[in-house]
């Protein structure tokens, strides 16, 4: 296995950021593809990118203030 070294950006690792843990993910240029040394998740930054766009539905009101809260 090469040597972990990150990548041009530091990409959060999607499998992990569902489960509420932020780790960062590495890059091996052999392969041209990050992985993550917590969970195995490996993927080219394509696929990365499309998995956060995923995660990001679940934060999706973050930013809104909920005054009211009528469930009729």
């Amino acid at each position: 296995m090469a040597q972990a070294g990150k990548g041009k950006l530091n990409y959060r690792c999607p499998s992990c950021f569902m489960r509420d843990l932020d780790i960062d993910m590495f890059y091996d240029r052999d392969k041209r593809e990050y992985y993550c040394l917590r969970c195995q998740f490996t993927g080219t930054e394509e696929k990365i990118l499309k998995w956060n766009e995923l995660v990001r539905l679940r934060y999706g009101a973050m930013n809104k203030r909920i005054t009211k809260f009528d469930f009729d």
